[in-house]
């Protein structure tokens, strides 16, 4: 059985996404590889050719990335904002707050941390603003410890992702 903390929690578009990744990967991406390597052996001497040796690494690391994603898919649940409660921050929440100090209002959006982008205002649940958010009510206020210090969040409004 599954230990909670090694469920990885996607969106239904996520894991399509990371699907097409692993396809394209096992696909095209080995086979440009391939051609990498046999163009490298193609030189002659493997025990002093440079580009054998990098073409043979980067066959490690594209293989690396392909067993991380299978691990990963392994452990896919699918998460969807139906799912989660209207009237409290949980993941796929978007959460408008006001910050304190700055008198700006924010929106951010929680995700799982395989989602996070932080330029599209998408946080994790594990970043200090998204635990922090968790579990939270509109109208409470919020205190997230970040490297600049202490930020003071009121939650203005709490909706679900679309």
């Amino acid at each position: 059985m599954m230990k909670t903390s090694d469920v990885v929690y996607l969106t239904k578009s996520r894991l399509v996404e990371i699907e097409n990744e692993l396809i394209e990967l096992k696909t095209q991406g080995r086979k440009e590889i391939a051609e990498k390597i046999a163009e490298a052996r193609a030189h002659g001497d493997l025990s002093e050719n440079a580009e054998y040796d990098a073409a043979k690494e980067a066959q490690s690391h594209h293989e690396f990335k392909i067993g991380k994603l299978e691990v990963m898919l392994s452990k896919v649940k699918i998460i969807a904002p139906e799912d989660m409660p209207d009237n409290e921050v949980y993941i796929l929440s978007v959460v408008k707050v006001l910050d304190i100090k700055a008198k700006e209002e924010i929106t951010f959006t929680l995700v799982s941390p395989e989602e996070a982008d932080f330029e599209m205002d998408k946080i994790s649940v594990t970043s200090p603003i998204g635990k922090a958010l968790l579990g939270k009510k509109k109208n409470e206020i919020v205190e997230v410890d970040v490297p600049d210090g202490m930020i003071k969040y009121k939650i203005l409004n709490i909706s679900k992702l679309i």
